[in-house]
């Protein structure tokens, strides 16, 4: 698969553009390398010539002296070509992985379920990483050589028309065969940078099962499957490199012969008396200094074939979009928020509805109990309000706002929600509790830790809010991270609060703890309360129950209660909420 240069061009316009002194700076250094390279060899023929010559010491002594300070320069210029390179490279990188990021976040749900963490990882670092080269070095480089290129062609001929004509032929010759090979193995990395991804995909997923894979007796089976996915990254990568580095043996054996021309050519310049032996030396030289550039234009455009796969790579994954977009409306707003399904329908595939024209209206500051069947679309109520897919028909309001009319950014902000499991970070406590918000004071947060009489445990961390959490959060009990969640909708101070069986891993005393936390929570704000015991819709003003994807009954609670035909009344007489879930 071939990359269009207009895809290079328009990356490294993305990229370079906000780095145009450091790209100048680059450019210049590179042009100083080019001087000093080009100055050596004329040194090295003054030497030679006075030196078979007889001339005085002190010549020779100047010329070697003037030899050093141009190799020392030479250096210094090549150790400050490197910083700056290496800071383009860097900074164009991670500006590319933090767009990545934030595309990726964007994306649906239904995109994430069908890409590993590990293969997202892989896209967003992996194939950023190999354009590090093509941005500190690629364009610069290019130019640089090809001029340095020209240069030595030109100095050729002012030495002698013939040796200048056989060098141009030899130089046409290398470049046509590299440039004709730019884009052999484009195809080749491209599958190698998938098996990469297919391998940290395979990685993620097994380390995060660790426990489930080693209680179940799978691990001969986990490293079976390893050693499959590493040998065929090793065969894929092997494959593309050794394509790749084909035009590098090309460039060797064109070399062989240039070399031997141009020291034939000399050879033969000198015997007429044309030229001096140092003349000799100059022509062998700079024939020799030819192979740096063109080595370098090979490696830089294996890099570019290299390249050219991440970056198809990237631009699929850039392509990808969200079926969710912002609305031009009006935000959601403040306060206590009502809650309105319209005849909405709703299902992961079009033609398996979940939801089937569920309508219900929820007043501002009512709590909604929520019953049914596992999988009778209770989660996807709730992700449906977060706007995490639209339905196919039908229209949802939050505060008399239609979700696609507004931002989502502000819908998330609206809506809190604590659930069964909950994900800690491997931050501080502080990060953990506010999700790294840092416009929360310690004081809120210390306040709200009070409110859900947290402030003993909190007291017995060893650095407060400071103190780092482990990976998972295996420093908190389950009751204590689930504490940590409620916390969270607390600082939020969202309108709507959805609870997902949210005591439900607490024991009874944590359970106590959190109840009169609870109750001033849903007493300043609507709620959905998604159940699976009857304890805990006894707050609930309002009951829907769902199954099938359709709502079977919805009202009172109260007036349910009252009456007995009613499903509600059936469960709360024979106390089998249990059976009537699973």
């Amino acid at each position: 698969m071939q990359t269009a240069f207009s895809s290079y061009r328009s990356i490294l316009a993305s990229y370079l553009k906000p780095q145009r002194k450091r790209v100048t700076i680059l450019g210049v250094l590179l042009a100083l390398g080019l001087g000093f390279e080009l100055a050596n060899p004329w040194i090295l023929r003054a030497f030679i010539d006075q030196a078979t010559t007889g001339a005085p010491i002190d010549t020779l002594t100047w010329l070697a002296l003037l030899f050093l300070v141009a190799a020392l320069g030479a250096q210094l210029v090549t150790v400050g070509e490197s910083y700056v390179a290496e800071n383009v490279g860097l900074t164009a990188t991670n500006q590319m992985r933090s767009d990545l990021t934030l595309h990726t976040l964007k994306l649906d749900p239904q995109f994430h379920g069908s890409h590993t963490p590990g293969e997202l990882i892989e896209r967003v670092d992996g194939d950023v990483a190999t354009l590090s080269n093509f941005f500190s070095r690629f364009v610069v480089q290019m130019f640089a050589n090809a001029v340095l290129l020209v240069a030595v062609l030109g100095l050729m001929f002012t030495i002698d028309w013939r040796v200048g004509l056989a060098t141009s032929v030899f130089v046409v010759i290398t470049v046509a065969l590299v440039n004709k090979m730019r884009n052999m193995s484009v195809s080749y990395w491209r599958v190698a940078r998938q098996s990469s991804a297919e391998l940290f995909g395979f990685l993620e997923e097994r380390l995060s099962g660790t426990e489930d894979i080693r209680s179940s007796g799978a691990v001969a089976y986990t490293m079976r499957r390893l050693y499959e996915r590493s040998r065929n990254l090793l065969r894929t990568d092997r494959k593309a490199a050794l394509i790749g580095s084909s035009s590098g043996g090309v460039t060797i054996i064109v070399f062989t012969l240039g070399t031997a021309l141009a020291l034939g050519l000399g050879v033969m310049l000198f015997q007429e008396g044309a030229i001096t032996l140092g003349t000799v030396y100059l022509i062998f030289s700079y024939t020799e200094s030819l192979r740096r550039p063109i080595d370098q234009l090979t490696r830089q455009l294996q890099d570019l074939q290299q390249a050219g796969a991440s970056i198809n790579r990237i631009g699929d994954l850039m392509q990808e979009k969200s079926t969710i977009h912002d609305g031009d409306g009006p935000a959601i707003p403040a306060g206590t928020l009502s809650v309105q399904f319209e005849g909405v329908t709703f299902g992961y595939n079009a033609d398996e509805p979940v939801l089937e024209d569920v309508s219900f209206f929820l007043q501002p500051g009512e709590v909604l109990g929520v019953l049914g069947r596992t999988g009778s679309g209770k989660t996807t109520l709730t992700r449906l309000l977060f706007r995490l897919y639209d339905p196919q028909r039908g229209m949802i309001k939050l505060g008399g706002v239609a979700l696609q009319d507004t931002q989502v950014a502000s819908i998330r902000q609206s809506v809190g929600m604590v659930t069964q499991s909950i994900h800690l970070f491997h931050a501080s406590l502080r990060d953990n509790l506010t999700l790294f918000d840092k416009s929360i004071p310690d004081a809120r947060i210390i306040e709200v830790l009070q409110e859900l009489r947290m402030g003993d445990w909190l007291a017995s961390m060893p650095e407060g809010l400071d103190t780092k959490l482990a990976p998972g959060g295996s420093t908190l009990s389950a009751g204590q991270g689930q504490l940590v969640a409620f916390a969270r909708v607390f600082l939020k101070e969202p309108g709507l609060v959805i609870l997902d069986e949210a005591s439900s891993r607490l024991d009874p005393a944590t359970e106590r703890r959190v109840e009169k936390a609870v109750d001033k929570l849903l007493g300043e704000r609507t709620a959905i309360v998604i159940a699976h015991r009857l304890a805990t819709v006894q707050r609930a003003d309002t009951i829907l129950i769902i199954e099938d994807g359709r709502i079977v009954e919805y009202g009172s609670r109260v007036q349910l209660l009252k009456d007995p035909s009613s499903h509600f009344a059936d469960l709360m007489r024979t106390g089998k909420m249990a059976e009537a879930l699973t």
